[in-house]
């Protein structure tokens, strides 16, 4: 199950927060516990979550209710966003245009290698499930992170073609994703889940 973290000011702002370590505001402290609390009952195994302060404060909500630890992972990071982080959309649109119609921080971080490097944080969480699992028993992981680095991740896991990773679309602050194994094949069961009263807040990516 991959999670996005709660809400932050930026977040509200529509400021690029890239690896900009903001914390969670009260609406994002409030949607972790919500969040969690749903999480919490489908009995999750095992909690895994980007160092950064936002997404290791969401992961921490359900890691109280459920008593397991969380481990701490750099490659769950957010993507780095250069010199737009901290702008908003009207700034990144008007001081680079053409860089904003390919969201493409000019000396940013280039999304197959966050692709990358967030699929490998991913293979390696589902080794420790595979690793763990006894006869006909499936285990959980949660993944705390970020909507861009969840999204470009989850699209190379599971095999996508570059050209293909815009289909998928963002995810709203602490909503989550489920994948799901089947025949030896991962395969993405839900999207953007999780209902929240609050208006959705877009995340760093297109």
């Amino acid at each position: 199950m991959l999670w996005r973290h709660g809400q932050t000011v930026w977040n509200a702002e529509r400021r690029f927060q890239g690896q900009t370590d903001i914390p969670l505001d009260e609406t994002g402290l409030a949607q972790a516990e919500r969040a969690a609390r749903l999480l919490a009952a489908l009995r999750p195994d095992l909690i895994v979550s980007s160092d950064l302060s936002r997404a290791a404060s969401t992961a921490a909500a359900l890691a109280r209710l459920t008593g397991l630890e969380v481990t701490l992972d750099k490659d769950l990071r957010e993507r780095h966003g250069g010199c737009w982080e901290g702008l908003n959309d009207a700034e990144i649109r008007a001081r680079y245009p053409a860089e904003h119609a390919s969201w493409s921080p000019p000396d940013g971080e280039p999304s197959p290698a966050v692709a990358d490097r967030v699929a490998g944080a991913l293979q390696r969480i589902a080794g420790r499930l595979a690793e763990d699992e006894g006869a006909g028993a499936s285990r959980l992981a949660v993944v705390a992170s970020h909507g861009a680095a969840l999204r470009l991740g989850m699209s190379r896991f599971l095999g996508m073609p570059e050209d293909l990773f815009s289909v998928l679309g963002p995810l709203s602050n602490c909503s989550w994703s489920v994948l799901g194994q089947r025949y030896g094949r991962w395969r993405l069961l839900e999207h953007n889940a999780g209902t929240l009263p609050e208006p959705v807040v877009l995340s760093d990516d297109r």
